[in-house]
């Protein structure tokens, strides 16, 4: 199989770093183009020392960011690790030259203008790419994935909340009404920037709640929930910063539709992810330390006969499957080759 040419817009963030080590190992992939406004002029592998030694990238350098310039690269298919209100204007000038775009930020991920503006604060740089998108959600669309121009990548918490929602609801086993979900991340998910709240002193030794009762990822958890359900019901979402580098814990608190225990929600998960890749379940509690560094999610559930509430739990990295290996995975489906290559470590 001829090598896919692929460019990383924002390769020197943390999901670009994590996009650049996988695609790295990918047998059926050479990294053709990678941009950075900071690091313009440099070479890759002084950027990221993780990739030093790697022959295939030495002479690889980072090039300005720029939407017009990308438009004339080899590159048939660019990933856009960048933040929200970014990504949009790359994604237009890049699909206006031919190009696949697989979007690591939000700015795809709504189909709805007036939500993205309600919760990103932002006009939608580029509303007319809205229906086109593709929420690329591997394990639940994965057909729709094949064909798409454009693929907006989930957010690490929605990945985490979907995945053990989606077959439960499907068959109407847990009520859409009063989910709450209580999330863990690690620091990376906030991404590489200077912010006093994420400094090392300020993480370490502690656990704080944030962005409550509003957290952008909200907007797409309610905005596929309300899509499979065809009603909107608003869901209680608590995201938590723990000091962990990365890793993420889910723990959602949902209410059976009738005689229905832990042992039939894993039944189901484990009937409807027979054949996923990176979806295990398990009647173990996930832990974070074991999905570090791969593109897995860990399912587990427990059921409460005190409240008669079924507890769900998942885990997964957020800068693998809850980023950029989930945009690997997608890339994969795209391509046509392998869904595991470049993931399995």
């Amino acid at each position: 199989m001829k090598k896919l040419k692929v460019g990383i817009v924002g390769a020197s963030g943390y999901s670009g770093e994590e996009l650049c080590t996988i695609l790295a190992r990918h047998p059926f992939v050479e990294i053709s183009c990678v941009t950075s406004r900071q690091h313009a002029g440099k070479r890759l592998v002084d950027v990221l020392p993780r990739l030093a030694g790697r022959k295939d990238l030495a002479s690889l350098t980072f090039i300005n960011p720029d939407p017009e310039a990308l438009k004339s690269e080899e590159a048939g298919i660019f990933f856009l690790a960048l933040p929200h209100g970014q990504s949009a204007i790359y994604a237009k000038a890049l699909l206006s030259a031919g190009k696949r775009v697989l979007d690591l930020s939000a700015d795809f991920r709504l189909r709805d203008l007036a939500r993205y503006k309600e919760f990103y604060q932002i006009d939608h740089p580029a509303p007319e790419l809205l229906t086109e998108a593709v929420y690329g959600l591997p394990e639940i669309v994965r057909e729709q994935i094949r064909e798409a121009r454009l693929v907006a990548c989930p957010g690490c918490y929605p990945t985490s909340i979907l995945l053990p929602l989606i077959p439960l609801l499907r068959q109407k086993k847990i009520s859409p009404e009063r989910i709450i979900a209580s999330c863990l991340s690690g620091v990376s998910g906030a991404g590489r920037k200077t912010d006093v709240s994420l400094l090392y002193a300020e993480c370490n030794e502690s656990a704080r709640a944030y962005g409550v009762p509003k957290h952008r990822h909200l907007s797409e958890i309610e905005q596929e929930l309300e899509i499979l359900t065809g009603a909107f019901y608003p869901l209680t979402f608590v995201p938590h910063l723990i000091p962990l580098t990365r890793g993420m814990i889910a723990t959602l608190y949902v209410e059976p539709t009738g005689d229905f225990d832990a042992d039939d929600a894993l039944h189901i998960w484990s009937e409807t992810f027979a054949d996923e890749p990176f979806v295990r379940v398990s009647k173990n509690l996930p832990d974070a330390k074991h999905v570090t560094g791969t593109n897995y999610c860990d399912l587990s559930a427990r059921f409460d006969d005190r409240t008669g509430r079924l507890l769900l739990f998942s885990a997964l990295d957020n800068l693998t499957k809850g980023a950029a290996g989930q945009g690997v995975q997608n890339l994969n489906i795209i391509a046509g080759c392998d869904e595991e290559a470049g993931l399995l470590v």
